[in-house]
């Protein structure tokens, strides 16, 4: 989803196609599916098995399958929702620059109040459950990057914003921020120019747009005990929880006024250009840029996904969770520093028991 709104966004930027309100709407309800399946995934099977001493969830499952289920309910109702309005539950088929090939019917929409209305006391009970969990004691001075959209937390569209005060506009983007090669990694590192690593994700959107968030999410984190904003970075796991609760209340909000857009897409003739596109998927901000001819061929494209614009903060943090905690077991730090990569929400596949940890002591 993250990635076909970000590149739909910037076609329709280079075609001049102003959406409705209403394809708006079923948009930002897709990306809350969206948030709903991915932080309900993360926070019960990825990282909550970290925090209650367990190797992975299904031993998770086995000590305590009510956790389990309950986040594998919540994951079944984001992904039954995008389906119902991206055509598959995976990597949707059903959108198109200028809207949605077909709108999903007030009908088919219907049921889902009654699952949503569950799903918001489930995602409250939530962050009241991830406000018991240990936590150590670690945190950074970040310099938080997202979007930020007036009055609402920013999924699908907004401004560029970090916490010294930087405002861009989304085509501004590279003026502002560099990918750079480092001689130790295959991974391109972004950096904010004259300034080195920043973060984006949850922790970044909370910061940046505490004031947004519903009352009933912002009443959760504070009694989670949450600040308006969070500098430990193993507290996403509360952060992604008041998150799950606002995409499930927004989802809730929008699926009871619905009304299927009509036309479902609005359409333009080609034009050569370049357009620009910047949404939220949920493991932080997404950049797309593209350059069309006047054919519509693609000549060239830049994508900056999250994972990589987090990649020198998450290195960061590894360096000073080993060196602040150098005197614990190996065995523990490198759980420790697995879980700290957790903490991102890299992908699946990164999330898993992998690292290797050696110690060289010299001296």
């Amino acid at each position: 989803v993250a990635y076909q709104m970000s590149s739909t966004q910037a076609m329709e930027r280079i075609l001049e196609i102003q959406i409705s309100p209403e394809i708006s709407r079923l948009r930002r309800l897709l990306y809350c599916s969206e948030w709903i399946e991915s932080h309900a995934l993360h926070i019960y099977l990825l990282h909550a098995p970290d925090f209650l001493g367990f190797e992975d969830s299904l031993q998770l499952a086995r000590q305590n399958p009510e956790v389990v289920k309950k986040g594998l309910r919540l994951k079944k109702i984001g992904n039954d929702l995008m389906s119902a309005i991206g055509g598959r539950e995976i990597h949707p088929i059903n959108v198109r620059v200028g809207g949605f090939y077909k709108a999903p019917s007030t009908d088919d929409l219907r049921p889902f109040v009654e699952k949503l209305e569950w799903a918001v006391e489930a995602a409250e009970e939530t962050v009241r459950w991830a406000g018991t969990l240990t936590f150590p004691d670690f945190e950074r001075d970040y310099l938080f990057v997202s979007l930020r959209n007036g009055g609402e937390y920013p999924m699908n569209e907004g401004r560029i914003m970090a916490s010294d005060g930087m405002d861009i506009a989304v085509d501004e983007y590279e003026r502002f921020f560099t990918e750079e090669h480092v001689e130790h990694s295959n991974a391109l590192h972004s950096i904010r120019n004259g300034h080195g690593a920043y973060l984006v994700g949850p922790l970044a959107r909370y910061a940046l747009n505490f004031d947004t968030l519903t009352p009933k999410a912002q009443a959760a984190a504070q009694n989670a005990g949450l600040e308006r904003q969070c500098r430990n970075p193993f507290k996403s796991i509360i952060v992604r929880s008041v998150e799950l609760l606002y995409a499930c209340e927004e989802a809730l909000r929008i699926v009871r006024s619905y009304a299927p857009p009509r036309p479902s897409f609005v359409s333009a003739p080609v034009k050569e250009g370049t357009g620009y596109g910047c949404t939220e998927a949920p493991r932080g901000m997404l950049f797309h840029r593209y350059t069309i001819d006047e054919k519509g061929l693609i000549r060239s494209v830049k994508i900056v996904p999250p994972t990589s614009q987090n990649q020198k903060t998450i290195e960061a943090d590894l360096h000073e969770y080993v060196s602040r905690f150098l005197d614990k077991p190996k065995n523990q730090l490198t759980w420790e520093c697995e879980q700290s990569i957790r903490n991102y929400d890299p992908c699946i596949s990164c999330a898993t028991h992998f690292l290797k940890l050696e110690i060289v002591q010299s001296g």
